[in-house]
């Protein structure tokens, strides 16, 4: 039984057909075509205007952190280099590994190509992000992104004391980001487990330790040295805004994936799937975040997570102008396209990480 069969006997998908989820596979695979078909030179123009403010904005924020022993120079270059920071992971890392640029047949912003200011190197997030997780999206078991291998996030879930402590992991986990995220990608739960491949951590871990290695140096050696008698304030400014990257990072991941409404799957619900249950699985397994514009781009568009995860490979910039079509679609087929500003979507996840931190009955009894 396939997870959208199983959904007709009762949940979300319970009043759709097999024609309907068909229909919805269609549909979408039109509204896919027409971007490709559209795709072009204002897509390139976007990407390359970004990627260029982007560049500019760091080097003029380090700049101006060569003098952060004055006040005014260490809050608008800290300012300054954590949206550079944002920006390069969010709206221009993010995006082109997943190949939405790769049709421009440019080495220099090409999935093949690029690395990012991250941890985790690219072709080993690449593997786990693109291949898995957008694969098996909220299916327990199978996409190791639900949870991050620490947290519970569904009430089928079984239950262990460990999780009592899963509110502090989640904030560990949030000013930590990047490294929590090349420890995922490491599998280092597999291998805690005596499940996982030695030689393969061996390996990949030169990798990430060698990486780390040269950012540290980049941030907390050489531009504090370079900033002379600013030395110990550059290096606090840093510091501060790898931390701002990596909480906002984390709080634009937990929205899209974590608050109430979202829906998980059972491992063995996918067996069979057809490309339309895959698209209505990505439906209902993101949520997004409402807001303006510089919101959305300050996200790197992943507030418009259900697009994303339905579209992985279309340009981002692309996503707000197709939402109001796939918002259409949920609501003449009768889904919830889960939504809402980004303190109530943060609030959302955060009350699900407390909540299922504890026993489902005396969670229960708790909120009743």
């Amino acid at each position: 039984m396939t997870t959208l069969e199983a959904d007709r006997i009762s949940g979300p998908t319970a009043h759709l057909t097999a024609d309907d989820i068909d229909n919805i596979g269609r549909e979408l695979d039109a509204i896919r075509a027409d971007v490709i078909a559209d795709r072009g030179e204002r897509d390139a123009a976007y990407i390359r205007k970004v990627i260029a403010g982007q560049r500019k904005l760091e080097l003029g924020s380090r700049a101006l952190l060569l003098f952060s022993l004055f006040p005014p120079a260490w809050l608008v270059g800290t300012v300054g280099l954590s949206i550079s920071k944002i920006v390069e992971n969010m709206e221009i890392g993010h995006n082109v590994l997943h190949g939405q640029w790769d049709w421009m047949r440019d080495d220099k912003i090409h999935s093949t190509t690029w690395e990012w200011d991250s941890a985790s190197p690219s072709d080993m997030w690449k593997h786990s992000h693109n291949e898995l997780h957008h694969a098996y999206t909220n299916v327990l078991g199978r996409d190791n992104d639900l949870g991050y291998g620490i947290m519970r996030v569904d009430e089928d879930q079984k239950w262990m004391p460990f999780y009592l402590a899963q509110p502090l992991w989640n904030l560990i986990n949030a000013c930590l980001f990047q490294y929590g995220i090349a420890a995922y990608d490491l599998e280092l739960g597999k291998h805690v487990k005596g499940r996982g491949d030695r030689e393969r951590l061996r390996r990949d871990g030169k990798k990430v330790l060698a990486k780390i290695k040269r950012h540290v140096i980049r941030d907390y050696v050489l531009h504090p040295l370079l900033s002379g008698p600013s030395a110990l304030t550059t290096m606090s400014a840093n510091l501060t805004a790898n931390l701002a990257r990596n909480i906002w990072s984390h709080s634009v991941i937990m929205c899209g994936h974590f608050p109430e409404g979202v829906q998980t799957f059972a491992k063995t619900s996918i067996v069979g799937e057809t490309k339309g249950e895959w698209y209505v699985r990505q439906m209902l397994g993101s949520a997004n975040i409402s807001g303006s514009s510089l919101l959305h781009f300050m996200t790197g568009n992943l507030s418009f997570q259900i697009e994303h995860h339905l579209f992985p490979d279309l340009p981002s910039n692309r996503y707000q102008e197709i939402a109001p079509k796939v918002q259409d679609l949920f609501e003449r087929y009768g889904l919830t396209y889960t939504t809402g500003s980004m303190p109530r979507q943060v609030a959302s996840a955060w009350k699900k990480v407390f909540r299922l931190s504890l026993p489902n009955d005396f969670a229960r009894r708790a909120a009743a």
